[in-house]
């Protein structure tokens, strides 16, 4: 017999062993029963090897998973391909920390190879976390087959694509503007930029003017920088300046002349319409001086501190002094207009918590524009397809403005890039140092000394290969023919452009096809307010800890349910009611066990005899017909609902009542036939369940067998999906358990809605029911009466002082007048009806007020039109209910 609870926590590891120790999880399994298998595979996104698991991570793998392991159970050979991200700064960050804590010596003290190996010390020791903890969310990835992207095999793919894109001028070397982490001395890429509003001012300095005729007023939040500038530009139809185009104003403190240059990036709007133009210390500025041929002046060295092509009073010293100082000097030269205050939001690295400077430097580029039209198209074309669809347009803009993507790092940590510089500058790019030495070696005519480049390439050029080195190439490996191209990726909206894009970029110039056939992109998880989940708001919820006190089963089906397009507002309490749904399988388990429901050797479905065998048989064909297109369409919240419904409503709440006269009574071959029925629909639940809460169905599957009936062959998580003929359908059987539900849920609810003591039980009156009605009546009267807490059902005329409700062509009076207050039945109505039009009022003027609907976040708008809708249906279910009343007396 099952335990009377279902316990998580030694379950679930028990389980998970059995799983990977079995070899479930590889693709090898379905190829061993059919050599023909179709191939399913999923590359994971591989999180950080620094990172813990987190709700975001939580949701992305329980889709994974959950397609996965419904494809394994269609019989497809599929391969969930895991692993980890060396993640550069982030682990070279986390390193240095722990050397600093122990008060080792420094990075740069150590020496570049005694600091990497410290880092795979590291790796080795800490670096697994979050792959166990995948383990625990039930993650049936291969993990024969992990991968990490700083692992030989990888390493090599690397270096080739960075060799041949090199040679086919893909990649080159250009001074160009960065986003530049003072404290890490590295450049970042914007997805590493966190924006924060801070307190800063707008400082307005006045430019004399080269002829002594008058001034120009710019104004800026950075005042450093203006020791850089090379121009004013003005808009060109701006009237106020267009005498003064072509002129030239002397740039206080540093006396420099510099052109007042026409351009549309000057809005007249803003400000004075005028702006200082510095090329080298900001990115608009920069696109500017491309224009117009500006000189690039860096005024910063590698710690943000100013170099030797400022005057002599301010080199060497820190940015933010010197805007202190500059500001001071203006203010001295009686050029200083103005300080206006504001708050405004400044790029500081998110590891580093710095203000980062778009600083001017020499780094390696890909042509990012030139492998961006074939991804373009490819998705254009449909080969890949975004869902939702909506994303599509999010990728169309960014490749269709894309710019060259700065690939090079100052870091130790990473893919150093195979590039080696001879006496002259000279640059050889190749796979390794014996064949850098030889391309010198043709070039100078003798051995020369190298120097390999010190630079590490950006973490997201390793994981844009990911979809074809972690299969093997550039070997030509059985795993890369079978599951290249791959067929879903799951990911986040934030990284359509740093990753998505890239993969596509990168599968198709080297293997000539799409890396995946469809792209899902999963909702942004929040708070139960909508809001963004944060340490210092003190609302974030912990997976493990959800998972420690609900089950994994629990989180995953609250994934899954709430997997919208968007966004998804998780509370504690969504996953508690989850973990609710999973103990009423269990229960209902449980009741089929009490009553000797056991598998019986060639039970066949179709020879149901029983009106209500009939009825369940169909909605088990109607759920999982319903399933599989939810879980082939990624529409994973379809499928949690229709599995939810199912379950909880039709198996647990009619079925197993309908059948408990059956289970109960004398009649031997009804019995044996509801018995055999039950424990046939539990399985295919089990089934259906798996691939969103595998733990207790797989333990389910288990005992069950255990229990009685034929023996099982395997888990469950290696059994066939349902695949059950639509002829199961009885329509007959649908039409009179449907009528007789009606029934019952229409009592049920007008005896709630008017406050009917639950112990009471009341008379019913049915008339002008037909002859079909009237038999259905008498085979169920006694069910109807336990149900729906009947005293007296009969047909007649109704009684004064009865509800009246429509069943079909009868019409149903339930008398209830002696059991209520009227008096005080109509005042609650009328209170709670009047606060639904309260809330209708208040949510209906936000709605109509264009200001909210441009202004207010999409999920804040939409979460008003739900409250809309809400209070609507409220006060529609409370006027029908008090219409009923009146109808008493």
């Amino acid at each position: 017999m099952l335990e009377k609870t279902f316990d998580p926590t030694t379950v679930e590891p028990r389980i998970y062993r059995c799983w990977e120790s079995s070899g479930a999880f590889a693709p090898e399994a379905a190829l061993e029963k059919n050599r023909d298998a179709q191939p399913f595979t999923i590359v994971i996104p591989p999180p950080n090897v620094t990172g813990s698991l987190h709700i975001g991570h939580a949701l992305n793998n329980t889709l994974q998973d959950i397609l996965t392991r419904f494809e394994r159970m269609r019989g497809k050979a599929a391969l969930w391909l895991p692993g980890t991200d060396h993640a550069g700064i982030a682990t070279q960050m986390v390193v240095e920390r722990q050397l600093a804590e122990q008060g080792d010596i420094g990075r740069r003290d150590m020496g570049r190879e005694a600091f990497v190996e410290r880092v795979w010390q590291w790796k080795a020791e800490s670096g697994g976390t979050i792959v166990q903890q995948l383990r625990r969310l039930g993650a049936s990835c291969d993990w024969s087959r992990e991968r990490f992207t700083l692992d030989e095999g990888l390493s090599n793919a690397v270096r080739k694509v960075f060799v041949q894109l090199f040679k086919e001028g893909l990649i080159y070397r250009d001074k160009r503007l960065v986003n530049w982490d003072p404290k890490f001395q590295t450049a970042i890429s914007d997805l590493e930029v966190e924006q924060k509003e801070v307190d800063g001012a707008y400082y307005h300095f006045a430019y004399p003017l080269e002829d002594g005729s008058g001034e120009v007023v710019v104004a800026t939040t950075r005042p450093e920088t203006m020791l850089g500038d090379t121009a004013v530009a003005v808009n060109p139809k701006d009237e106020r300046y267009t005498h003064l185009i072509g002129k030239q104003v002397r740039l206080p403190i540093v006396g420099r002349l510099i052109p007042i240059i026409a351009d549309d990036y000057a809005d007249p709007e803003k400000g004075s319409g005028a702006v200082k133009i510095t090329p080298a210390h900001d990115f608009n500025d920069f696109q500017v001086g491309k224009r117009h041929g500006l000189e690039l002046i860096n005024i910063m060295d590698e710690h943000a501190h100013l170099n030797d092509n400022v005057p002599e009073a301010y080199r060497g010293m820190e940015r933010f002094a010197a805007r202190r100082k500059v500001v001071e000097q203006f203010e001295e030269l009686g050029l200083l207009r103005e300080i206006e205050r504001v708050k405004h939001q400044v790029p500081h690295g998110d590891r580093s918590d710095v203000v980062i400077e778009p600083w001017l430097t020499d780094q390696w580029y890909v042509d990012a524009k030139t492998l961006a039209q074939p991804a373009l198209k490819a998705v254009e074309d449909g080969k890949t397809v975004f869902e939702p669809k909506m994303w599509e347009k999010t990728y169309f803009e960014w490749l269709k403005n894309i710019e060259p993507w700065c690939i090079s790092r100052q870091l130790w940590w990473g893919h150093r890039i195979p590039a080696w510089y001879g006496p002259d500058g000279t640059i050889f790019v190749e796979e390794t140092e014996e064949a850098a030495r030889a391309a010198a070696r043709a070039v100078y005519e003798e051995d020369v000394d190298l120097v390999q480049d010190e630079d590490v390439l950006d973490t997201w050029f390793s994981s844009a290969l990911w979809p074809f080195s972690t299969l093997g190439w550039p070997e030509q490996t059985g795993d890369l023919k079978r599951h290249y191209p791959t067929d879903v990726l799951i990911t986040s909206f934030d990284i359509i452009f740093f990753w998505v894009a890239r993969m596509m970029m990168m599968g198709i110039h080297f293997m000539g096809e799409v890396p995946f056939r469809r792209v899902y992109i999963n909702a942004l998880v929040q708070d139960a307010k909508g809001q963004k989940m944060s340490k210092s708001k003190g609302n974030v919820i912990d997976p493990l800890g959800m998972v420690d006190k609900y089950g994994a089963d629990a989180l995953r089906f609250t994934m899954a349910a709430m997997s919208g397009p968007r966004y998804i507002r998780l509370s504690e309490q969504r996953v508690e009611g989850y973990r609710n749904f999973g103990t009423k399988l269990w229960n209902a388990a449980r009741f089929c066990q009490m009553n000797e429901c056991v598998r019986v050797e060639g039970f066949d479905p179709a020879s149901v005899q029983l009106t209500v065998n009939r009825w369940i048989r169909g909605e088990v064909v109607r759920t999982a017909r319903a399933v599989t297109t939810a879980l082939e369409a990624c529409a994973f919240e379809d499928a949690a609902g229709a599995l939810y419904r199912f379950i909880w409503n039709v198996f647990c709440d009619w079925y197993l009542e309908l059948a408990k006269p059956v289970l109960n009574g004398d009649d031997g071959v009804a019995k044996a036939e509801t018995r055999a029925c039950a424990a046939w629909v539990l399985d295919e639940i089990l089934r259906l369940l798996h691939p969103v809460s595998p733990f207790i169905t797989e333990e389910l599957w288990a005992e069950l067998a255990a229990f009685g009936g034929p023996r099982r062959e395997g888990f469950l998580i290696e059994a066939a999906w349902p695949d059950l003929p639509e002829a199961w359908v009885d329509g007959e059987a649908d039409a009179e358990i449907g009528w007789l539900i009606d029934l019952v849920t229409e009592v049920r609810s007008i005896r709630s809605e008017m406050n009917v003591p639950p112990g009471a039980r009341v008379p019913l009156t049915l008339s002008g029911a037909a002859a079909d009605t009237q038999a259905r009546l008498s085979r169920h009267r006694d069910l109807i009466s336990t149900l729906a807490r009947i005293s007296d059902l009969r047909e007649g005329d109704s009684a004064p002082g009865a509800v009246p409700f429509v069943i079909g062509e009868a019409t149903g009076a339930l008398s209830i007048a002696e059991f209520i207050d009227l008096t005080a039945e109509r005042a609650r109505l009328a209170k709670e009806i009047a606060g639904f039009e309260k809330d209708i009022e208040v949510n209906g003027r936000k709605l109509s007020n264009p200001d909210f609907i441009a202004r207010a976040r999409e999920d804040v708008v939409e979460e008003t039109r739900e409250k809309l809708a809400e209070a609507e249906a409220g006060k529609a279910k409370l006027q029908q209910a008090l219409s009923r009343l009146e109808a008493v007396g």
